[in-house]
């Protein structure tokens, strides 16, 4: 390994070696329809990642990563790519980030942003989530109040068991992963979980609804006016339900409407940046020969 590296890699004589460690550019990777991203590849450092759509995560994606997400420093890396090939961006993905918007503002002029929608729907799914992990705090609660109870009265504590065998904290505990799913994709034990749990929880029905609600437009809407009249209309349904967590969800739509708008031009996403990422964490993993 040492051989390769000091011999036949080319290491030593590498062009970016004194740099490497805060920043890598290719500039022959570019193209017209890039990718922007923050991901942690180690010790929980973040890096700014660029990459190219038309790779599709394969060879060439890499335009550039910088260590950090500062946009001052980023914006001052991604200048070093000539203006001319800048301009020939076209459209840029990226997530609600300010740092990122900025960064697509100033290195990419002529680019039309368009927020990703993964990240919006993450938004609502992570709603979803907080008022689900607030009912199972509360069954917790009750369920030490139970016990304690039951040792000052010298009872014997016995906690509900459901039709499906969970109790009522197992329950809110196991539908974690019932409520990242789209209904037609439960398995038989899933559809049980979620009846049990949506009897139980009527706002967890209703929170439930209203993110694959969300889901939907994105993936059935094809006109950016649909798309604006839909989302309107799921705003009014968020500010009926009176969830809080949902109505900043629908707040950061307001702020960002015109690029996840965009979307439905090209339904262009993150995706293939995202998988990327995904890649270089699995090599990293595979290379300290930690388990996949």
């Amino acid at each position: 390994m040492r051989h390769y590296k000091e011999s036949q890699s080319g290491f030593k004589q590498w062009a970016q070696k004194a740099h490497a460690k805060q920043w890598l550019l290719y500039v022959q990777n570019m193209g017209t329809h890039l990718s922007i991203d923050e991901t942690s590849l180690s010790d929980g450092e973040l890096y700014t990642i660029l990459t190219n759509k038309a790779a599709k995560g394969r060879k060439g994606s890499i335009v550039g990563i910088i260590a950090g997400t500062k946009a001052e420093t980023v914006i001052e890396i991604l200048r070093k790519i000539p203006l001319k090939t800048r301009k020939k961006v076209t459209e840029i993905t990226l997530d609600m980030a300010g740092n990122m918007a900025l960064i697509a503002k100033r290195c990419f002029p002529l680019a039309t942003q368009v927020t990703d929608r993964f990240h919006v729907q993450k938004l609502a799914s992570e709603a979803l989530q907080e008022i689900r992990i607030k009912y199972r705090w509360q069954a917790i609660e009750a369920e030490n109040e139970a016990i304690e109870q039951a040792k000052a009265t010298q009872t014997d504590y016995q906690p509900e068991v459901l039709s499906n065998g969970d109790t009522l904290k197992q329950l809110l505990a196991r539908s974690r992963y019932v409520l990242y799913k789209k209904e037609k994709d439960w398995t038989e034990n899933q559809k049980q979980r979620a009846t049990l749990l949506f009897e139980r929880y009527p706002d967890l029905k209703k929170a439930y609804e209203l993110t694959m609600a969300l889901s939907h437009i994105f993936e059935n809407t094809h006109d950016k006016l649909y798309g604006l009249a839909r989302l309107a209309k799921w705003h009014e349904k968020v500010r009926q339900s009176g969830f809080k967590a949902f109505n900043t969800v629908a707040r950061s739509i307001q702020n960002h409407y015109e690029t996840i708008l965009n979307y439905f031009d090209n339904r262009s996403t993150n995706a293939s940046a995202e998988s990327f990422n995904a890649k270089i964490k699995a090599f990293r993993s595979h290379f300290r020969g930690e388990e996949m």
